[in-house]
């Protein structure tokens, strides 16, 4: 009998609609399967053909539904000075009855949205009620998605403050996102500005071997809440040391980032993601305590989500069918 994948390019997975609330069930499902140990996921291996760069293989299998692949993506900082994305890569899905590929998929789109999908799931059980006001630091993909995903977790937020290496990008940010949530954005001059202002605050810059990063413990509001997308590149080591509470979507991953130098000054009783999810409730202990959530990006988001547009896809029979 002949085999065959389905392809799904990325306008493909756009055109299914899925929502960032959807999306972000579809996260907080796989995080609380994780905690309840319904998840394999290996650390991810990857190589590295250039400075600050990264191609990563990432699988991962939820038992409870089935959900089953690897995602194989790409991350080059200098591909904005060719006019191309930083990340790039593709997600394939298997049948975990018999191993044979699924599906085949673009994972630029999935993988902005996973990633700020996990911010908001983070925010949901650590962030302080009420907030009001939201620091961006790169304002590119990452910085809209997380935008939007917060916006939506965080509904009282209404002010935003963004900060960007490139003003004009921090400018376009913020018209876009005042046409799109209807809130106050203002284009910060420096990372100090938009840090100091903020009650949540999320650093999206690229991840960097050697990076110079600047914000302190002195900028930072008591009670904030702040998730490092791009692992240390913007935040001090001391910053980590003098937090109240420590999080991370993997601490075995962590651990491993850590032997080959990122995340100096992390906290050795690093609160789990999937743990935190599995339990039910928040984490925070008092309005004063500033958590941060160093979240690395995980298959099992990818995956899941994955498995998601697949059953979309498939039933709107949307996509190119390939043989093997």
């Amino acid at each position: 009998m002949t085999q065959e994948l389905l392809y799904l390019s990325q306008g493909d997975v756009i055109s299914l609609g899925l929502t960032m609330p959807e999306i972000m069930d579809t996260v907080e499902t796989a995080f609380r399967e994780k905690g309840r140990g319904h998840v394999e996921m290996p650390p991810k291996p990857g190589i590295h053909t250039r400075t600050d760069a990264f191609i990563h293989a990432m699988p991962a299998y939820i038992r409870t539904t089935g959900a089953a692949g690897m995602k194989w993506i790409a991350g080059y900082p200098e591909n904005a000075e060719r006019g191309l994305p930083y990340i790039s890569g593709l997600l394939i899905l298997n049948d975990p009855e018999t191993g044979f590929p699924l599906a085949v998929m673009d994972a630029a789109w999935i993988t902005a949205m996973r990633t700020a999908a996990a911010t908001a799931v983070a925010a949901k059980y650590m962030s302080r009620p009420g907030v009001k006001s939201l620091a961006i630091l790169g304002c590119g993909v990452q910085g809209k998605s997380n935008t939007d995903a917060l916006q939506s977790a965080l509904p009282t937020l209404d002010h935003i403050y963004a900060y960007d290496i490139r003003a004009t990008a921090a400018e376009r940010f913020c018209q876009e996102m005042r046409a799109k949530h209807q809130v106050r954005c203002t284009s910060c001059a420096s990372p100090e500005e938009a840090v100091r202002a903020a009650d949540v605050i999320v650093t999206a810059g690229p991840i960097l071997q050697h990076p110079s990063p600047v914000i302190v413990p002195a900028w930072i509001r008591r009670g904030a809440f702040i998730c490092t997308l791009d692992f240390d590149s913007y935040v001090r080591a001391e910053v980590f040391r003098s937090a109240d509470l420590f999080a991370t979507d993997d601490v075995e991953q962590l651990r491993y980032y850590q032997k080959v130098g990122y995340f100096n000054g992390v906290p050795s009783d690093a609160l789990d993601l999937g743990e935190v999810v599995a339990a039910g409730k928040p984490v925070r202990r008092s309005a004063s305590d500033v958590i941060i959530a160093a979240n690395l990006g995980l298959a099992l988001e990818d995956v899941a989500l994955g498995h998601e547009v697949l059953m979309r896809a498939k039933a709107r029979q949307i996509g190119t069918k390939l043989p093997l």
